[in-house]
């Protein structure tokens, strides 16, 4: 493989590219109109731009990225992820143009795109399950009467999809029917499909994954897990490898079925089996995603390994280089997803030009970006600028390490999640262990951030104002 397309952009692109380059192997960025000076298409051997800034019209047009990367003699695409990393017919095609797709195969795309699909794939190997039901259903009131059987609190899902569309939670039997007709339009919506499917509800659900890889040679590896339980909106913000949660017998009982989700559709690459774990330990299989993660460098960091190279060698065809022995847990990593939005204001896109932006550097810091000072921030895309990641001996340590370097960051122009951050990495919930996917409605409020902003505050003008006095104090003798 001498030359790799990358379809996508920002930080994703700029990460599978150096990879890339290390590897010897040319790259080729393709770009909407609006990113035509990002780093990740000056960082390129080749770049094409493949049209007008909206998504639909650019990076998710897969025929425009075939076109290019067969005009080009492009060996391979990587997909990154979001946009077309786990949409089949795009896999499919891009094989079927004699070029390698450096991901799973279209088969196992379109099983694990479907939750219903998925739990069906899977239900032969011993997997824990949630209880609920294992077919789609658009009926309400024969719905109503199987979430009474299952018992509240009931979960409404959207079979296709994810991100946290298509969803409800149910506790109150006189709100399901309301809570599902608004789950199936969602989903209709979002997805174009408006199955859904209903399971019992997990209380006080810990999320937590498993990272695996697979080779054409039947091996199936994993890399033990990465801890995901912060979220907003039911979205990711704050991960971390190990989980604190975890002990030796039920890291290895997790990874061994992750194993097993990947071999139930004969899976390809890099992929993340998710679970949910309950108050008492109990995990149940979630769904998988067919793509590398956003939040990979975790797993890099804890285990040494280069998830993208590991890809790019799978896809060439290669056995994968280690056995599951080989494999070990070194030290601690902690990543927070660094967003253009408003932790005062429901975390809402934050637009604008980059005025000032400044990254921590030293040891034990990683930060994969995408952004410059000057850029703009567009609207028609994800805003996450970049991921903060740190590695320490131990997980106070990696806290510490990534406390301090969120005080290093230096953005003006645009809010971020980075006082977030702070918030939650210095709360004793997440500091002990102790929390859960619920963290940000049980202990977040814009509230906290601004009084801890005002009391900072008072103790900088505090400390400014004795310096002040202490400096009329000073006798300014005359020169002479």
């Amino acid at each position: 493989m001498k030359k790799i397309l990358v379809a996508n952009r920002g930080e994703i692109a700029l990460r599978v590219m150096r990879t890339a380059k290390k590897m010897g192997i040319r790259t080729v960025a393709v770009f909407s109109e609006v990113d035509r000076n990002a780093p990740h298409v000056r960082f390129a051997d080749e770049a094409v731009c493949i049209g007008a800034a909206p998504s639909n019209q650019s990076y998710l047009v897969g025929e425009k990225i075939i076109e290019v990367a067969k005009a080009l003699e492009v060996d391979g695409i990587h997909p990154g992820y979001g946009f077309l990393s786990e949409n089949a017919d795009f896999a499919e095609a891009v094989e079927k143009n004699g070029i390698t797709f450096i991901g799973p195969k279209s088969k196992a795309i379109r099983i694990m795109g479907s939750k219903l699909e998925a739990k069906e794939a899977v239900k032969d190997y011993d997997i824990p399950m949630v209880p609920g039901i294992d077919e789609a259903i658009t009926d309400v009131k024969a719905a109503k009467r199987i979430a009474s059987e299952i018992g509240y609190p009931i979960l409404i899902k959207a079979s296709a999809g994810g991100g946290g569309k298509g969803m409800r939670v149910v506790d109150d039997p006189s709100r399901f029917e309301s809570q599902m007709e608004r789950a199936i339009s969602e989903a209709t919506s979002a997805f174009g499909d408006g199955s859904v499917f209903l399971e019992k509800y997990v209380t006080s659900p810990r999320h937590i994954e498993i990272q695996v890889m697979a080779d054409t040679h039947g091996n199936v590896l994993h890399f033990f897990e990465r801890e995901c339980s912060i979220q907003r909106r039911h979205q990711k913000v704050v991960e971390e490898a190990p989980s604190s949660l975890l002990t030796p017998a039920l890291r290895n009982a997790m990874g061994d079925a992750a194993v097993k989700v990947a071999k139930a559709c004969d899976y390809v690459g890099a992929g993340t089996v998710e679970f949910l774990m309950d108050a008492d330990m109990n995990f149940y299989f979630l769904e998988m995603n067919t793509r590398l993660q956003v939040e990979h460098p975790v797993t890099e960091m804890v285990t040494g390994v280069d998830l993208v190279e590991f890809q790019i060698k799978v896809a060439r065809g290669e056995a994968l280089p280690l056995s599951q022995s080989d494999i070990t847990i070194e030290g601690h990593a902690m990543e927070l997803r660094v967003y253009a939005e408003d932790p005062l204001n429901d975390f809402l896109p934050s637009v604008g030009q980059l005025e000032t932006y400044r990254l921590p550097e030293g040891e034990g810091i990683r930060v994969d970006n995408g952004f410059e000072e000057g850029m703009d921030v567009p609207i028609y895309y994800d805003p996450m600028l970049s991921k903060l990641i740190t590695y320490g001996k131990t997980r106070e340590e990696a806290i510490e390490l990534i406390l301090k370097a969120i005080e290093n960051y230096k953005i003006k122009g645009v809010q971020t999640t980075l006082p977030f951050g702070t918030f939650v990495f210095e709360h004793e919930a997440f500091r002990s262990g102790d929390f859960d996917t619920h963290f940000v409605k049980n202990h977040y409020s814009p509230e906290a951030i601004k009084t801890k902003s005002a009391n900072e505050a008072e103790v900088a003008a505090m400390m400014a104002l004795k310096i002040y006095f202490e400096d009329q104090k000073i006798v300014q003798l005359p020169s002479n």
